[in-house]
Formats: structure tokens, C-alpha cells, sequence
């Protein structure tokens, strides 16, 4: 499932390619994706200009001139591309004024495309509620502590919900608590100040290398364009029974939420 570096890498190829861009024509497909795609809002935006490319937690906001904005999620193996469309699962084709045409392709259909008129994006409910972006500031020691506190919750669980913090999905929540040396299953309010500093570090930099690699390519989720080169990186994940990196002891695996968790028993305690 594409994570926070996999959508930043989309985002940061649609800054540079889409604003100035005029949607001439909007083409769909009669699937239903995760929201139904609502035909009218998308052929309403015909003319319209694309101004700016955002992201919020794995949610792609597309600005247009006149206030509007696409958000749009990718799902489990969803992907924004400006190509010819005509291939099998091409869902949204927006066509263009100059460029390829702007297509959504998403095989799986987990993904949404959804028309947001001019402020309501504040009140959506895939929006509001989230919590901080770990790339900012205002996630930090003092802000995770605080989140942490007399909780029994496993330290895995907890920076994977998007209350808490946005953007650490599994791949990336299980690659940092290797880094910080923390066993997934550690009970969150058992972790002192030292060790939820260590994880902060370890978040933003699995993050920030994981974005300049252009994230992580596996499963079925294939990436943008070229794909991503982080999956050379990965310390654990998608390894049980192979020796870790750090000490040769063969890491586990375990499902913790429905989702495989990967870790070493002798690297985290």
C-alpha cells in the first residue's frame, strides 16, 4: 500500500508538471472505487486551471483555480500518472490542455477520486481529526510523550493511527522501531523519554531517505513512474528467517492489527 514517501514522491511529480494545466475533458470508468466517483462534480471541471499540488497524511490534494480540489488516495496499488490512457483499470482520465492526459489507474479499486468544493475540505472526514505530519516540527519527544502517556497500547499500533500521528504505515512503523532498537509489542507508556526520542529520529529519517529514494517498490503497489528504490534499504520488513543486518540473529514476524510486523528479538527489547 503506497505510504507517506510513495504519495510525496507522486505529489512532487504533479507540482512540476500540473499547475497552469486546464482540464479539458474528464473521462471515467463505470467501476466503483472506494467512493463512488461522482461524474457530475468531475465533468463540472472542465476549464478549470490547476494551480498547486498537496499532500495531507497519504492524501493527495490537487488545487484548481477556482477553489476546487481533487483529493484523491491511492489505495492498495492505485497510481496518478500523466499518460495516453487505454490501459485495463484506468478509472479517472483527465485530459489536458497541454501535457499527456492526467490518469488515475488503480487495478485493486481501494483508491478515491473525489471532487471537494471550495472549503470543504475542512469538514471532510478523511481530513479532519488527523494528527501531525512527522516531517514537521510539531511532531517531536515532548508531542509523542504527551500521546503515550499511561497508555497500554502497543508502540506499533499507536504510530501507525493517523490521530496520533499521519503517514507511518506498516512498512515504515516497523523499519523505525528497528532503528530505535524498541520491540513493536513494547506497551506505549512503558517507553521512557529517551527511547520515544530515539523513535522520533528514527521516523523522520526512514521517512526522509524512504522520499528521496522515491519510496518503497513491492506487493502490488508498483509505483509512479520508475518506482521506488527504498525496498534495498529495508532492514526487516518482508525478512523473517533471515539474519539481521545488525547482530545475525534471524528476525520474526508477527500479525499485530491485521498486519505483518517484522523486528529482530536480540536488536529490540
Amino acid at each position: 500500500m503506497p505510504e507517506l514517501p510513495e504519495v510525496e514522491t507522486v505529489r512532487r511529480a504533479m507540482e512540476a508538471a500540473l499547475p497552469g494545466r486546464i482540464i479539458q475533458q474528464v473521462d471515467t470508468s463505470n467501476k466503483r472505487l472506494r467512493e463512488k466517483i461522482d461524474r457530475r462534480r468531475l465533468q463540472a471541471l472542465r476549464g478549470d486551471r490547476f494551480v498547486a499540488a498537496r499532500r495531507r497524511a497519504k492524501y493527495l490534494l490537487l488545487d484548481l483555480e477556482s477553489g476546487t480540489t481533487l483529493l484523491i488516495h491511492l489505495g492498495m496499488s492505485g497510481n496518478l500518472l500523466l499518460r495516453e490512457p487505454g490501459v485495463k483499470h484506468d478509472h479517472v482520465v483527465f485530459h489536458l490542455d497541454s501535457e499527456r492526459p492526467l490518469v488515475f489507474n488503480d487495478p485493486r479499486r481501494f483508491g478515491m477520486v473525489i471532487v471537494l468544493e471550495e472549503g470543504e475540505a475542512d469538514e471532510n472526514r478523511y481530513l479532519s481529526g488527523l494528527g501531525p505530519e512527522p516531517l514537521t516540527a510539531s511532531f517531536n519527544t515532548r508531542y509523542l510523550q504527551a500521546a503515550c502517556s499511561n497508555r497500554k497500547t502497543p508502540i506499533k499500533t499507536l504510530i501507525m493511527d493517523g490521530h496520533i500521528v499521519v503517514g507511518v504505515g506498516n512498512i515504515y512503523a516497523s523499519e523505525a522501531l528497528f532503528q530505535a532498537g524498541i520491540h513493536p509489542q513494547t506497551p506505549s507508556g512503558n517507553l521512557n523519554e529517551a527511547a520515544l526520542a530515539d523513535l522520533v529520529h528514527a521516523i523522520k529519517r526512514i521517512l526522509r531517505n524512504a522520499v528521496r529514494k522515491g519510496g518503497t517498490t513491492i506487493s502490488d503497489y508498483l509505483g509512479s513512474g520508475e518506482g521506488g528504490r527504498f525496498q534495498q534499504r529495508l532492514a526487516v520488513y518482508g525478512r523473517a528467517g533471515e539474519p539481521c543486518r545488525t547482530c545475525q540473529h534471524p528476525l520474526q514476524s508477527l500479525i499485530m492489527s491485521g498486519r505483518n510486523t517484522f523486528y529482530c528479538t536480540h536488536c529490540q527489547q
